[in-house]
């Protein structure tokens, strides 16, 4: 279920990033492994988390993903085995969000971009989610909350 979509200016954030380029089939390998490396670097860093968990996608074809995994933090992240310094993005942007299980996210986010081809708005090619609440913090998949950005252009 999507909450009324808006459009809002978002403001970029530092951050701890791990990047990946993976066949689609892998994502939910490489999501939760990826959230433990991230939290490890940026706690023995002592610099963070400072936000909930991320992805942002630069490109998303048919048969992979490209993007980045990461947390917002207080300063800049030391490199350390994958975990490199990056920001969460900012800019204009659409943004809602989804209420349910991660295995509904592709269909939230068509309904999403159906809301924002009818505002007239032209789209970049990235995109990311920003994860409110999942399965640390409730069993029940009803009770995830992802936010979904879509940033636009002009």
């Amino acid at each position: 279920m999507l909450e009324t979509p808006h459009l809002t200016q978002a403001e970029e954030q530092p951050a701890a990033v791990i990047h990946f380029t993976i066949p689609r089939s892998e994502i939910q390998a490489v999501m939760g492994p990826g959230f433990q490396e991230l939290m490890a670097a940026v706690t023995a860093q002592g610099i963070g988390p400072a936000g909930p968990f991320f992805s942002h996608h630069f490109a998303m074809y048919p048969d992979k993903f490209d993007f980045e995994l990461g947390v917002p933090v207080l300063r800049a992240v030391t490199p350390t085995g994958r975990v490199k310094p990056g920001i969460r993005p900012g800019g204009l942007v659409a943004r809602t969000i989804y209420r349910g299980p991660y295995e509904g996210l592709h269909a939230a986010w068509e309904e999403f971009m159906e809301w924002i081809k009818a505002g007239g708005h032209g789209c970049a090619t990235d995109l990311w989610e920003v994860y409110v609440k999942g399965p640390e913090s409730s069993p029940d998949p009803a009770d995830w909350r992802t936010e979904l950005n879509q940033p636009l252009l002009g």
